[in-house]
């Protein structure tokens, strides 16, 4: 079909792959892949096959395959499929795995189809900051939080539940990135700082912050371009002296927090001058 749009991005900071079909009406016959697929349906409804088990999959379903897990689908309501989804390799896994449980363990996901799942948006928002090719921290931040969710959820292995930690490693990674805020950070930088677990250190920072490492450090971006706006220094050098890789990346996170571009924020200090 002439709108079809087939499109594939390999993220080399996490090693995995994100497809976008959009307006497809291919049938896939049976077949399986040697690595997890985790996708879930915009647009269309499907009948989907999975090791011998039948559904009817529609927009808010989450797919979940393991490695040689066999299926097959079509469309079934006569318009077109708009789809989005995760590779992940079983050694890109089990690293992730090993970050989120301890143990250098292959999952088991038990359920092929999650119906209507919460996790849906998760994994959009990850989907989307592969595409727009975003940085590391954010990435790495979504990945290991989607999985921490599915392996919890709807996997044959156990996440213990974390010692209670005092707030003086917490209080180093704040310091960190207030420190910090105009280089590239990343999960890597944090963990060795405090000697944790990417995953423990995401978790615990977040239960003790109320907000994760990265939502932090973006906060911190923006309440110095909020000052440096105020002196009237133009939105794209405000990017580029707080961290942010151009002045588009200013202007979502700014705008998000805000509520006003970094444009209109900085005519209201130039009206009261």
């Amino acid at each position: 079909m002439l709108n079809e749009i087939r499109t594939v991005y390999l993220d080399s900071e996490l090693n995995i792959e994100a497809y976008r079909f959009k307006g497809i009406m291919q049938k896939f016959p049976a077949h399986f892949h040697d690595y997890y697929v985790i996708g879930f349906i915009e647009e269309g409804q499907r009948h989907l096959v999975c090791k011998g088990e039948e559904y009817v999959i529609n927009p808010g379903d989450l797919l979940l395959f393991n490695p040689y897990d066999t299926h097959s689908c079509e469309q079934i309501d006569g318009k077109t499929l708009d789809y989005r989804c995760i590779n992940v390799k079983p050694e890109i896994m089990k690293k992730a795995v090993l970050e989120v449980t301890g143990h250098e363990s292959l999952p088991s996901f038990k359920q092929c189809v999650l119906f209507q799942s919460e996790l849906v948006s998760d994994l959009q928002e990850l989907h989307l900051q592969i595409s727009q090719d975003e940085s590391e921290f954010k990435k790495e931040e979504l990945f290991l939080t989607l999985l921490e969710e599915l392996i919890q959820s709807h996997s044959d292995l156990t996440i213990l539940p974390m010692a209670s930690e005092t707030s003086h490693e917490i209080r180093t990674v704040c310091n960190y990135l207030e420190d910090n805020y105009t280089t590239t950070i990343t999960l890597n930088d944090l963990s060795a700082l405090t000697g944790w677990s990417k995953y423990h250190l995401l978790r615990t920072f977040t239960r003790k912050m109320g907000i994760s490492p990265n939502s932090y450090l973006e906060t911190i971006r923006v309440n110095h371009a909020k000052e440096l706006l105020e002196q009237g220094i133009t939105p794209i050098e405000v990017a580029f002296l707080t961290g942010f890789s151009d002045q588009s990346h200013l202007t979502k996170f700014f705008k998000r927090l805000v509520g006003l571009t970094p444009k209109q924020y900085m005519r209201i200090f130039e009206s009261e001058g």
